[in-house]
């Protein structure tokens, strides 16, 4: 179970994972050591995945998000499925989802016909696929992997 100092080192990393032990002991009061020693624990218990960079998708020339809704044949499907899924680099996520469909899959590429070369060569090849229903946002907002992990924030 995490303390509220593990919420607090893990509430600042998620925000900024380029600060130093130095920075995240002064903010939560433990010296570099006990930072060293909580994120080595955090890290083993599996609370923290990975340390990345977030790169901004529009910069980097892909210019198109699209939700795809993937209804699936039958159960059998699925492991084939899921396995093709991981394997696309185009998927930045999928969900397992309830109602009509069995998944949705979030994709960025670089254009609409990128999309189009990725619906039918990449996605609609896969075996078991009986439908899909793709969206494409107009903009976005919002995107955050951030989690609202210290009780005493305000959130309304």
């Amino acid at each position: 179970m995490l303390d509220s100092i593990d919420n607090h080192l893990l509430d600042l990393l998620q925000r900024n994972a380029r600060l130093s032990y130095a920075e995240l002991g002064k903010e939560v009061g433990l010296s570099v050591s006990a930072v060293n020693e909580r994120l080595k624990k955090l890290d083993s218990q599996g609370y923290i995945e990975h340390f990345t960079v977030r790169i901004n998708a529009a910069q980097a020339g892909f210019d198109v998000c699209a939700f795809i809704h993937v209804l699936l044949s039958t159960p059998e499907h699925e492991g084939g499925f899921l396995q093709r899924v991981l394997a696309l680099e185009e998927i930045q996520e999928c969900h397992h989802i309830t109602g009509e469909f069995s998944y949705l899959l979030k994709v960025r590429v670089r254009s609409t016909a990128d999309l189009e070369l990725f619906l039918k060569q990449g996605l609609k090849s896969i075996p078991g696929i009986a439908r899909t229903n793709t969206a494409i946002a107009l903009s976005s907002p919002k995107e955050t992997s951030n989690l609202s992990l210290l009780q005493n924030k305000n959130t309304l």
